[in-house]
Parts: structure tokens; C-alpha cells; sequence
């Protein structure tokens, strides 16, 4: 399962996955693009229109997907959304905005989803948190604190889960050239962005989908808790 497949990062990694040979489940709140999506991957791959931040809407999406498919084996949370807003005009309905979908969304997606791996013993799951979270970026305080939050839920979420032989990851992708990011002032950051990177180049969703598809394969079964930066080195740690 794949959350934002609709389009940019989300849709690499459902596109990675299938290549690998995943049956997809392809998840966003657009369901025109979720289902775009999942025409174009095929490989029984389905899509289901879904607000991660609603839980009434999370949990029919996991009743649907364990209807379907009985089990679920891997949950890469992509969803997010990535705001523009001054420190001095972010009120509290801007940051309860985002802290609903890119915090309190991810915990029901990994509420739930961990609950149907726990039924087949195995789960690998990886989540999407930021390298904005080490630099400060600004005019997105609401954005680096739900990052934040994304890192250090999936370290207990690890702890959580070892038991029951589920990996939680999370990635930390630096500044990525995607639709949602060319529709915001971030898209004029590229070369700022750039002269603070070890590899000199603007970072594309390719770049980032190979140590997704490693987090989520069986191969990685050794590492869990753990949060990789994958920026072309704009963060050395």
C-alpha cells in the first residue's frame, strides 16, 4: 500500500514497488489520480480514494484491502502536505491542517496497517519524514515539527513492532522535484538547495524510490528504527 500514488513521490515508489512485483494498492485523496494510477501500473493493482486524516476513512480502507487481499505486507506512507507559510502568518488553523494529515494520518495508516500485519507475522513499513527537519527550513514550521514527529513516531513504532517481525523506517528526502513542489515557492530553492549538497545536482523522485524499494523489501529485515537521509548528502551525520 502506497499513500499519495496519485502523483510525484508517491507514484515512483507505487510505480518502483510494481516493478518489483507488488500487488499495489494505490491510495489518495484524489481518487481520479489513485485510479490513474493503478490502470497504469496493472499487476491487479487497485486503487481506493482515501483522506488518511479521517478515521472513519482509514478504517474502511483497511477493511477493503483485508476483504481483498487478507494480509497486508508492505505500508509506505508518502502523503503529505508540504506548505509555504511565514512564520508570522501561520495561525493554528494552518498548523492543525497539516499536523492532521502528516501526523495524525500517518498514525492511523500505521495504526491500522500494522494491525493486519500482526495477523500474517510480517510487515515492512517506511515512512516519509523530511531533511528539513535538520536544516530548519523555513516558512514551514508546521511542516518541519509534523517531520519531526514522522522520525521519532517510527522509532517507537519500531520498538512497537520487533516482536511481531515488522520493520519501521522512515527516509528523509532533501528538496525533490515533483508536482507539489513545482505549484509552490519552494521550486525556486533548487540552487540554494544545490550548493549545500556533497553531489551537485536537483534531486528527482528516482533518486529517492531505490532506498525505499531496499527499507521495503525482505532483504532489509535487520534494520528497523532507523531514519536515512537521502539528499545527496545536503545533511552529513
Amino acid at each position: 500500500m502506497v499513500s499519495g500514488a496519485a502523483q510525484g513521490m508517491g507514484k515512483a515508489v507505487a510505480q518502483r514497488l510494481a516493478q518489483e512485483g507488488a500487488t499495489v494498492v494505490s491510495v489518495d485523496i484524489n481518487s481520479a489520480g489513485s485510479s490513474a494510477t493503478a490502470q497504469a501500473l496493472g499487476g491487479g493493482a487497485i486503487a481506493i480514494g482515501c483522506d488518511i486524516g479521517d478515521e472513519a476513512a482509514v478504517g474502511k480502507l483497511f477493511e477493503a484491502v483485508a476483504k481483498k487481499f487478507g494480509k497486508l505486507d508492505v505500508l509506505i506512507n508518502v502523503a503529505a502536505i508540504v506548505p509555504f507559510v511565514k512564520w508570522d502568518e501561520l495561525t493554528f488553523t494552518e498548523w492543525r491542517r497539516v499536523q492532521r494529515v502528516n501526523l495524525d494520518g500517518l498514525y492511523l495508516m500505521c495504526r491500522a496497517g500494522s494491525d493486519l500485519m500482526r495477523k500474517g507475522g510480517y510487515g515492512r513499513i517506511v515512512n516519509f519524514s523530511s531533511n528539513s527537519i535538520f536544516a530548519g527550513t523555513p516558512n514551514m514550521a508546521h511542516y518541519v515539527a509534523s517531520k519531526g514527529g514522522v522520525l521519532t513516531f517510527t522509532r517507537a513504532l519500531a520498538t512497537e513492532l520487533g516482536p511481531y517481525k515488522i520493520t519501521a523506517n522512515s527516509v528523509c528526502p532533501g528538496l525533490i522535484d515533483t508536482e507539489g513542489v513545482q505549484s509552490t515557492p519552494h521550486k525556486d530553492a533548487f540552487g540554494f538547495v544545490e550548493t549545500l549538497q556533497a553531489i551537485k545536482g536537483h534531486g528527482v523522485p528516482a533518486d529517492v524510490v531505490p532506498a525505499v524499494a531496499f527499507l521495503a523489501s525482505e532483504e532489509a529485515h535487520w534494520i528497523t528504527g532507523q531514519a536515512l537521509n537521502v539528499d545527496a548528502g545536503m545533511v552529513r551525520q
